[in-house]
């Protein structure tokens, strides 16, 4: 199975046309199968915001529950914020997150049976559960860093199989 270059040249990108405008890409002929993407991502937090979660003090509510809805939420609504991206019926979105020793290892799977791939549901989903916990704990902590969010497994349609090498994964 041929691999695509993970540096495409500007006439290899499907989302431009000939003369270089913007175009949605046809999925039409393409085959449904089953495709399951996931996306991991970071926020690092203070000690003392940490603390602060896992003793329920936070005055908004628990961080962590708020985001990981909210990473559900945004995975289904994902080609409504994402020019070029088709909607999709998802049949399945999980959003874990892990305490680790600098802040939260946001991880986010999607999957679907359809024409085209859930990678941008997965990192949506990721991406916006960052921002929740941002959202929840900046009056605590304005120096958070939302970070390293990148696609770690990809499954299904025709470029088959993807897993980022550990080492370049986030968390």
């Amino acid at each position: 199975m041929a691999r695509r270059s993970p540096t495409a040249a500007p006439s290899d990108l499907t989302h431009v046309d000939a003369s270089g405008r913007l175009r949605m890409v046809d999925v039409g002929d393409k085959p449904v199968t089953t495709r399951e993407a996931a996306a991991r991502g970071a926020i690092t937090v203070s000690a003392a915001v940490r603390r602060l979660v896992r003793s329920g003090q936070v005055r908004k509510g628990n961080p962590l529950e708020a985001a990981r809805l909210a990473g559900i939420m945004a995975a289904k609504r994902t080609s409504e914020i994402i020019p070029l991206c088709h909607p999709i019926a998802l049949t399945h979105v999980d959003v874990e997150i892990a305490s680790t020793r600098t802040g939260y290892r946001i991880t986010a799977t999607a999957r679907t049976r359809a024409q085209t791939g859930v990678e941008m549901e997965a990192l949506t989903a990721v991406s916006a559960a960052a921002l929740t916990i941002y959202d929840m704990l900046k009056a605590a902590d304005r120096e958070m860093v939302i970070s390293d969010i990148c696609v770690v497994e990809k499954k299904g349609g025709r470029s088959g199989h993807y897993r980022r090498s550990r080492s370049s994964a986030a968390g």
